[in-house]
């Protein structure tokens, strides 16, 4: 199941914590995206992370865990995915919440099941750059540093590019995916019609199609086959 991510081209993420009517869910999971991503920045829930889950889990589709509330880990995802922030002074969204996590839970963890991801944040306007004080103002070159380190050094399968609500600099993308070496970019923040899937999709291996499943679902499905064709 790991090896599957490095094959995804698209990927839809659902946020516990907003409501989604069950004809809109039929329409997401059954669109042709490689996965459905679990995840949100506040109000996520024990309870409303598995009644997301059981409603995906009706569907012969890979369905992944991004945690990001210890409270909020439910058994029976496919994958769980680990943030982990790259830009950052604040040690402890790079490894403090990790090892009190495993003091914790370390006899309940699935490791084979887990995947880091390294983080670059870069809106500062959003919920997580505030949440985590991400060092939001960088140039192409410290971009391109944090990605060798996340593959070079941390050996990161994944590195996550993260604008969270508006769309990005392409440019400082494209200077991350020819840092990244071996680990799958991941691109979420803005991608909101066909036209933005197909420009993210040349600087990315993966891209993250989230708000816009809640205010325009009819163009935020269109993603599916842009990044596809």
């Amino acid at each position: 199941m790991r090896d599957e991510i490095k094959t995804w081209q698209h990927v839809f993420k659902l946020d516990p914590d907003r409501l989604i009517s069950d004809e809109d869910l039929d329409r997401i999971c059954m669109s042709g995206t490689d996965a459905i991503m679990i995840g949100g920045s506040s109000g996520v829930t024990y309870d409303n992370t598995v009644d997301l889950m059981s409603r995906v889990r009706r569907y012969e589709l890979s369905c992944v865990l991004e945690v990001s509330d210890l409270q909020a880990v439910v058994p029976g995802f496919d994958l769980y995915m680990i943030p982990m922030v790259l830009n950052t002074d604040q040690s402890k969204w790079l490894l403090g919440q990790h090892v009190q996590a495993v003091e914790q839970y370390s006899h309940l963890i699935p490791w084979e099941l887990m995947v880091p991801e390294g983080y670059i944040v870069l809106n500062h306007d959003s919920t997580v750059a505030r949440l985590t004080d991400a060092l939001t103002a960088i140039d192409g070159d410290r971009a391109a540093a944090y990605a060798q380190v996340a593959d070079r050094l941390l050996k990161l399968p994944i590195i996550y590019i993260e604008y969270s609500g508006r769309f990005g600099d392409m440019e400082l993308a494209a200077d991350i995916r020819r840092a990244a070496g071996e680990a799958s970019v991941f691109y979420g923040g803005g991608i909101h019609n066909a036209e933005t899937a197909r420009i993210a999709r040349q600087v990315c291996d993966t891209i993250i199609v989230g708000n816009s499943l809640y205010s325009d679902l009819d163009h935020a499905l269109e993603t599916v086959a842009a990044v596809k064709s």
